[in-house]
C-alpha cells in the first residue's frame, strides 16, 4: 500500500520526504469546527500507511492542540515512519496577531513544540511568519545552535522573501520554503521559486488547492461555517466569488475532459512545476485524501498545463486582507542594526 507514493529529496541537506505531504492544519484550526482525534489519528495513519510521510503542524495551529494531535498520532512507532514539519513564529496576543523571532522566543518555541509533540528533534523546523523587527540573521543564528544541539535537523522559511531567502541561506543552509502555490496563487513564480531553484532549496506548496476552492469550487463558500477562516479572505467574498466562479467552472470542466477529478488535476498542475516541489493538501476525510494521492499518476500535457495556467490569470481578490503578514511584507532591518539586550 505504501507504494503509491514516490519519494523525493527536499533541498539539498539530505531530507527525504514523500512527493506529496499532508497539511494537518485543518484538523484543529481556521476551517470549521474542530474535527474529534480519533477520526484525525485514524486519517494520519492511513496517511503514512499509503506512503505519506511529511506531516506539517505549527505551534500556532490551535494554537498548540493540532501538535499535541500530531503526537497521539506519532506513537506505537509511527514517529520513526514520518518526517515532522512544524513552524514557530506567530502568537496571539489577546485577538491581536504578533510575528516574532528573536532568539530567546525561538528556543522556547523550539522546546515547547517538543514538548508537546513528545519527540526528541523536530525534521523540518520552519519561521511560520518574518519578523520585520529582528534581522533574519539573528533569527538564523538561534535555529542554527538549535541544529548543531540536535534538536532540529533542517530549517525552512515560510512566506518569505527572496532577499530574506538569501540572507537566512547565507547563515545556514535553507532545506525549504514553504509558499502558497496553485493555480491560483502564482505570485511566487517571479522571485521567489527561481531564487530557492538557485540555492537548491526545496518547494513546499501549501493550500495546493487554493484553500478548498479548486476542489469544492464557488458552492464552498455557501458550506462554509460561520468561524471559518476563509470567510475573511479576499477571494472569497462576494464581489470576487463570481469572477473566481469561472476559474473553478473551466477547471471542473477540463478535469471532466480528463477522467479525473479537479482536486487532482489542480494538484498535478503543482507537480508538473518540478520535481523539487512537494505539495502539501490537507483534509479531514480520508475519502478526500485517497483522491488527492491519485493526483501523482495524472500527466499533463504540454497543452493541457497552458491551457491550465491561461485560465489561472483570471483569479479576482487578494490573497490575504490588507496588512497580513506575507511574503509581499517581509524583509527584516540589517543585521548591522541589532543591538542585543
Amino acid at each position: 500500500m505504501g507504494d503509491a507514493v514516490p519519494r523525493m529529496k527536499l533541498g539539498s541537506q539530505g531530507l527525504e520526504v514523500s512527493a506529496q505531504g499532508l497539511g494537518c492544519m485543518g484538523m484543529s484550526y481556521f476551517y470549521g469546527q474542530t474535527k474529534p482525534d480519533s477520526d484525525m489519528i485514524r486519517l494520519i495513519h492511513h496517511a503514512v500507511q499509503s506512503g505519506v510521510t511529511l506531516l506539517d503542524t505549527s505551534d500556532f495551529y490551535g494554537p498548540h492542540t493540532n501538535e499535541i494531535l500530531i503526537s497521539k498520532a506519532l506513537k506505537d512507532g509511527v514517529r520513526d515512519k514520518v518526517q515532522l514539519a512544524t513552524k514557530f513564529g506567530i502568537r496571539m496576543d489577546g485577538e491581536i496577531r504578533v510575528v516574532q523571532g528573536d532568539p530567546e522566543y525561538v528556543r522556547a518555541c523550539c522546546e515547547a513544540s517538543l514538548k508537546r509533540l513528545e519527540i526528541d528533534f523536530i525534521d523540518l523546523y520552519y519561521q511560520h511568519r518574518i519578523d520585520t523587527q529582528v534581522p533574519i540573521e539573528v533569527t538564523m543564528g538561534e535555529l542554527k545552535k538549535l541544529v548543531e544541539e540536535g534538536k532540529i535537523k533542517y530549517v525552512g522559511l515560510s512566506e518569505a522573501s527572496a532577499s530574506t531567502i538569501r540572507r537566512a541561506h547565507a547563515v545556514h543552509p535553507i532545506t525549504a520554503v514553504q509558499l502558497e502555490w496553485s493555480l491560483w496563487s502564482r505570485g511566487v513564480e517571479e522571485d521567489i521559486i527561481p531564487t530557492c531553484r538557485e540555492l537548491g532549496i526545496g518547494i513546499v506548496a501549501y493550500s495546493p488547492l487554493g484553500r478548498g476552492f479548486l476542489s469544492g469550487g464557488s458552492n464552498l463558500v455557501d458550506s462554509l461555517a460561520k468561524d471559518d477562516y476563509r470567510k475573511a479572505l479576499p477571494r472569497f467574498q462576494k464581489e470576487n466569488i463570481e469572477r473566481n466562479k469561472i476559474l473553478s467552472d473551466r477547471v471542473n470542466a477540463i478535469a471532466s475532459n480528463k477522467g479525473c477529478t479537479p482536486s487532482q488535476l489542480a494538484l498535478a498542475w503543482v507537480h508538473h512545476q518540478g520535481s523539487d516541489v512537494c505539495p502539501i493538501p490537507g483534509t479531514t476525510k480520508i475519502e478526500n485524501f485517497d483522491q488527492n494521492i491519485g493526483a501523482l499518476k495524472i500527466k499533463l500535457t504540454t497543452h493541457e498545463m497552458a491551457e491550465l495556467e491561461s485560465i489561472a490569470n483570471s483569479v479576482q481578490g487578494e490573497r490575504y486582507p490588507t496588512g497580513a503578514a506575507s511574503y509581499l511584507n517581509s524583509d527584516t532591518p540589517p543585521f548591522s542594526s541589532w543591538k542585543a539586550e
